[in-house]
């Protein structure tokens, strides 16, 4: 005879303590991230693409400018120190290209490199010279996992740790940009990329504010005229041939 209100016997299942049922739920989560369920997290719940830098005029740092000097004539050089990269105001220079992702489908990588350095030369309304250089190792986008692979695969930047852009004709304002007005321009130069120097004219945006001039530019890149060969991953189905590249860069007067 049974007894009244007895409790009904556990389940081995129920009977699984609570320390080894986390411990089963986490193996669980590892083995849905290696099949690509964290892209599919990180595209859903993660932090959407930065805007594109031809999309806007470039941007002056809030309280950045200082006081314009006396004479823009002379030695300008690529301010690292002012700015954020998180609302695109700082200097950098980096890449935006689509591909499709496993079981989320159609994503942008950007990936943006803080580490720039280079210079320009004004004389009255002429832009002289002007040489860029950027460290393509501190590349960074929105995922640890594309920036490891682009170390070896892609623009290999273990062997290719620098890209250049370097003027080759004087670069003619017809006259200075007025305060706070942006100017289009195009800028011909040689641009080397993953070690292959190719000429290139570049589409730029300037505006000056203050002591800072304020530039941007895009290049559309095809992979295979710099030798780049796309990147493989099991997360990702495949990735366009071509893509574009990004600078906005703040210039002070030395």
């Amino acid at each position: 005879m049974s007894t009244p209100n007895a409790p009904a016997p556990s389940s081995p299942r129920s009977r699984m303590p609570r320390k080894r049922v986390l411990v089963v739920l986490a193996l669980i989560a590892v083995a849905v991230i290696a099949g690509g369920g964290f892209g599919l997290w990180y595209i859903l719940v993660g932090p959407g693409a930065p805007a594109a830098v031809d999309a806007s005029a470039p941007i002056i740092p809030s309280g950045g400018p200082g006081a314009a000097p006396a004479s823009l004539d002379g030695k300008w050089v690529v301010n690292t120190t002012s700015g954020s990269i998180d609302d695109g105001s700082a200097s950098f220079a980096g890449y935006r290209v689509q591909e499709q992702l496993a079981g989320v489908g159609g994503h942008t990588a950007v990936g943006r490199s803080t580490k720039v350095s280079g210079s320009m030369t004004l004389s009255g309304s002429v832009v002289t010279s002007a040489t860029v250089t950027v460290d393509m190792t501190a590349l960074t986008s929105d995922s640890p996992f594309r920036d490891d692979q682009l170390r070896t695969q892609a623009i290999q930047t273990d062997t290719y740790g620098t890209s250049t852009f370097q003027l080759t004709s004087p670069l003619d304002l017809k006259s200075l940009p007025a305060e706070g007005a942006t100017m289009s321009l195009s800028g011909s130069g040689t641009m080397t990329i993953h070690g292959v120097s190719r000429p290139v004219s570049i589409a730029l945006q300037a505006l000056r504010q203050g002591g800072i001039i304020a530039v941007t530019g895009t290049l559309p890149v095809v992979f295979s005229d710099w030798g780049i060969q796309k990147p493989t991953s099991f997360s990702v189905l495949s990735v366009d041939d071509h893509g574009t590249m990004e600078l906005h860069l703040l210039f002070t007067h030395a």
